[in-house]
This record gives structure tokens, C-alpha cells and sequence, in this order.
């Protein structure tokens, strides 16, 4: 486990905006309560909280990831309509202390589902 620092920060900000995320014409996700976590040199990702995300649509895959920083991600896949984005979205279950505000949030891929929109709510 590393901690975040001057050599690879990490901030999460609440984001009053409304976030949308869609896939094959379908509303995946929105929420005003998303968690925008900027890291090092990576753009800004928005996490949005479990219970404004349709988990109907979402299927748990064997696919998983470990992040030095955060801990170790499971993924899932969109199913909409007779399509697939595989592995699309991605949650910290048990984020390591430092990350614990992520925990029971959902990121997506924004090149894995056809548009994430961010507007004043």
C-alpha cells in the first residue's frame, strides 16, 4: 500500500454537478452526488454512488485490478439491449484508509459506454 503525497497525489472532491452516464440509449447512472478523484497525471474520474446506478444492467465479471493507491478493483460489464461493453465499470469494494470515501461508488470508462455528460444540476 502507498499513500498519496507529493510525488503521486490523489484528491477526491464532492461534485455538485449531475452526472449522467449512457450506453446503447439507455441511462446508466445519475447522480449529483458523484465523488471526482484526480490522480497524478490521469484526467479526473467521476465516482458515483452504488444506489444511483442501475445494477440491473450491470453483470460482475472475473476481471480484476490492483492499484498500489487504491486497493483491489472488481470490474463489470453493461448489458443493454443486446449489447456488450465489456469490463466497463469499476469499483473499489475495500479501498485502502487513504481512499475509504470511494468505497461503494462506480467508475466508468468513458471509451467503454457512448457518453458520461456533466451538467449544472
Amino acid at each position: 500500500m502507498k499513500l498519496p503525497g507529493p510525488d503521486h497525489p490523489i484528491t477526491i472532491t464532492s461534485n455538485d454537478a449531475r452526472v449522467r452516464v449512457i450506453f446503447a440509449g439507455q441511462v446508466i447512472a445519475d447522480t449529483t452526488r458523484a465523488l471526482t478523484l484526480a490522480e497524478a497525471g490521469y484526467k479526473p474520474v467521476h465516482y458515483i454512488p452504488r444506489t444511483d446506478v442501475n445494477m440491473s444492467l450491470l453483470k460482475p465479471t472475473a476481471h480484476a485490478s490492483h492499484c498500489p493507491y487504491k486497493g483491489d478493483a472488481n470490474y463489470f460489464s453493461i448489458e443493454v439491449a443486446g449489447r456488450n461493453s465489456e469490463n466497463a465499470v469499476w469499483s473499489y469494494e475495500q479501498p485502502f484508509p487513504a481512499m475509504a470515501e470511494i468505497a461503494g461508488y462506480l467508475a466508468f470508462y468513458p471509451n467503454r459506454v457512448d457518453k458520461i455528460e456533466e451538467s449544472a444540476a
